[in-house]
């Protein structure tokens, strides 16, 4: 009988298969009666744009890399969209006027220009507070790193263009309008692979402004962009913007010189954040751009300058100095000491800061978490959790009634939401992270649908099991690390690498590097059944395709806590004992062979051998973890790799 049955499925497979795809036959007007309904998460996504109204306590815009331009009127209990009627979502620049706060200019396409990233179509401008919009030109700037308005007349701006990320092209540089954007002219231009990246201008003479040029590509095989170029330097205007001219020497480093962040303090102080090979941090002038000292070289300030290197001075305190990275740090002293205002938990990687000139201790910060606000000096801050501005790279669905939907979202790792809820709205309590990591595809298993399958920056994956809580690491040997060039890496995995199951085979999974490699036993071994793709035949002719284990298995044992050490590690910003404060989750990391009998929740060390432990933090949104992985390993935190 099993074998009739067995038959009988394989003659209908085989119809199944020789059959055309019926998809290809639906008319349209079958999808008439569906209708889009948002089922979250509500986690904010990365923001690179933020403003205020001078004097108002309650009213505040941000502008997502990929979500549009918000507004909220309660101080970040509530957000609206104003942008969805828009045929692009990506912002990298907002300013409101100064002289007329219902007039908005919005520069699209996000200008920190990371592996993903998605380019806008110019400068967009709203006259009635963000009701309706106006398409302004420059749609070949492609990546607009600022936006700048005289604070006495509304139609007269400045846009800083970056331009293309990934070539050259000539709608780059300083664009200058004086009739509310309805013509442009190009003010200060350099060549086609040097882009303009900040504006600032003098509080007290509007008729000072600086600007930074910036000479920067993204290159598809790299990690992360060059960081220098030939290209970048400090510039310096006293009409309005219309003329300009450079600023060298006279205590600036040398060169070449990469990404610089500005803010102009009253009085007059200048402040340039400046990456550079030798000699890059804070630098001060005091008298307006003629000479310039080095006012603060922590090394904090210019961590992935290509990614941060922005710089917020106080309206009223020219000592007071923001510098956002990892955490958004604070200078008293005019640049020469920086503590941490805020960091972890409540999101990291912080891109933009406006302070209120009129009461100081208001503040608006974009995050790669969303946004939030202070009213008192940053003791207290809103949530980021009602904004649904995620990046998700992917979207998939598993099999289970009602069924799940599952993605990757960047800056804050995965979700799995329910597509229906037992409580008539979909809540915070409808969604958790699957494991895996913030960019890889998800692929939950056809023959379990609490079983997860998910990607991780350059070719990590992990096998998530919902009923136990564990997640255990089954990514192909050697892993890829940050920092190794492609060329000595033995898979050549991208930022997100495609995963997949076999329609056919249930128990085949497919992972995409510069060749096919599948797995049939959950991740336990890997081979490559593909050749090489063109560009990386050294690298397939020294191995050869292997069935052998990818590595050790590793085993995740889970448990929901949060101890006493990690938080105060994340509530100071400093790592003690090997904890360290990025991410909302910590996991301790411990190598074995083969796993240890041990009670749930908790791990037995191996006998000790050379390997060694490691902490590690990925980001949950909402629960804290620590994880321990059976591996055999020293446990002692002397051996705890940061």
């Amino acid at each position: 009988m099993n074998q009739i049955r067995s038959a009988l499925l394989l003659g209908s497979l085989a119809v199944a298969l020789a059959a055309p795809a019926r998809a290809q036959t639906i008319p349209p007007s079958a999808y008439g009666a569906l209708r889009w309904r948002l089922i979250g998460p509500h986690r904010g996504g990365r923001v690179l744009a933020v403003a205020g109204i001078p004097g108002d306590p309650a009213t505040f815009y941000f502008g997502a890399v990929d979500g549009g331009v918000w507004r909220t009127r309660n101080a970040g209990v509530t957000w609206e969209p104003l942008f969805d009627d828009q045929p692009i979502a990506s912002i990298g620049a907002l300013a409101l006027s100064p002289s007329d706060p219902n007039v908005i200019y919005v520069g699209t396409g996000e200008a920190a220009i990371r592996s993903d990233i998605t380019y806008g179509t110019g400068v967009y401008k709203s006259a009635d507070g963000g009701a309706h919009w106006q398409s302004l030109g420059l749609a070949d700037t492609r990546h607009i790193g600022k936006v700048l308005v005289d604070p006495r007349n509304s139609s007269l701006v400045l846009v800083a263009a970056l331009g293309h990320a990934y070539g050259p092209n000539s709608e780059r540089g300083v664009f200058r309008s004086t009739d509310g954007g309805r013509t442009w002219a190009k003010v200060l231009y350099k060549d086609p692979d040097t882009g303009a990246i900040d504006l600032a201008a003098d509080p007290a003479d509007p008729q000072v402004v600086y600007a930074a040029l910036y000479q920067a590509r993204r290159t598809p095989w790299e990690q992360y962009p060059p960081d220098e170029g030939p290209g970048s330097g400090l510039y310096k205007s006293t009409d309005g913007g219309a003329t300009w001219t450079a600023l060298t020497g006279h205590g600036l480093p040398a060169g070449p010189v990469g990404r610089i962040g500005l803010a102009v303090a009253r009085g007059g102080r200048v402040y340039a954040l400046i990456g550079a090979k030798a000699g890059g941090g804070l630098y001060r002038s005091d008298d307006g751009g003629a000479t310039w000292r080095l006012a603060g070289s922590d090394p904090r300030l210019t961590n992935r300058n290509w990614y941060f290197c922005r710089v917020t001075v106080d309206p009223q305190n020219p000592d007071i100095v923001y510098v956002p990275n990892v955490a958004l740090l604070k200078s008293s002293d005019g640049g020469r000491t920086f503590g941490v205002l805020k960091g972890q938990p409540g999101g990291d990687d912080y891109h933009e800061l406006w302070v209120d000139p009129k009461s100081t201790t208001r503040m608006i910060v974009g995050s790669d978490q969303g946004t939030v606000i202070t009213l008192d000096d940053g003791r207290t801050w809103s949530s980021w959790y009602n904004q649904p501005t995620a990046q998700f790279y992917h979207v998939v669905t598993d099999d289970a009634f009602p069924y799940r939907v599952y993605g990757a979202q960047q800056d804050a790792g995965t979700a799995g939401v329910t597509s229906r809820s037992d409580f008539g709205e979909i809540t915070f309590r409808d969604w958790a992270p699957v494991g895996a990591g913030e960019s890889g595809s998800i692929a939950p298993d056809p023959l379990d649908p609490d079983v997860v399958y998910g990607g991780d920056t350059y070719g990590g994956v992990h096998r998530f099991d919902r009923r136990t809580g564990q997640s255990q690491d089954i990514s192909p040997w050697p892993v890829s690390t940050f920092g190794v060039p492609m060329p000595q890496r033995k898979y050549r995995f991208t930022w997100t690498s495609p995963l997949v199951f076999d329609r056919v085979d249930r128990h085949a999974l497919y992972l995409g590097a510069q060749m096919v490699l599948r797995t049939r036993d959950g991740g336990l071994h890997w081979e490559s059944i593909s050749p090489c793709s063109p560009g990386a035949p050294s690298v397939c002719s020294r191995r050869r395709p292997s069935t052998r284990p990818s590595r050790t298995p590793r085993w995740t044992v889970t448990a929901w806590t949060t101890s006493l050490r990690t938080s105060i590690a994340r509530a100071t910003g400093v790592r003690i004992g090997g904890v360290s404060t990025r991410g909302s989750r910590r996991r301790r990391t411990c190598r074995r062979s083969a796993p240890i009998p041990s009670a749930r929740g908790s791990c037995t060390p191996a006998p000790r051998r050379a390997s060694t432990c490691r902490s590690t933090t990925a980001t949950t949104g909402s629960r804290s973890s620590s994880t321990c992985r059976w591996h055999r390993c020293a446990t002692s935190r002397s051996t705890a790799a940061t």
